[in-house]
């Protein structure tokens, strides 16, 4: 992802947020919140943050409860992934 083309700088510190939040222990720097601030307003961050937080809310208490995707998620197979 770091180094993919795919990806804008933009997109790829929202993604470095989005693993950094979701991380254990929680590691979001002060310099990555730097970078961030380089791309997006402070409401933007506020949502990006929302977002990522709100996503790993559904994904533990899913996890926890053991709740299937119901036909709504197709895992993409490691051999077709870029960079695999």
């Amino acid at each position: 992802m770091r180094t993919s083309a795919l990806f804008s700088p933009a997109e790829k510190v929202a993604l470095e947020l989005a693993e950094a939040a979701t991380a254990l222990p929680h590691d979001v720097s002060d310099e990555l919140f730097s970078r961030l601030r380089e791309h997006y307003s402070h409401a933007e961050i506020v949502e990006l943050s929302y977002i990522v937080a709100l996503e790993n809310f559904r994904s533990r208490f899913n996890r926890t409860l053991k709740i299937e995707a119901q036909g709504l998620y197709c895992a993409v197979p490691a051999h077709t992934r870029a960079g695999s």
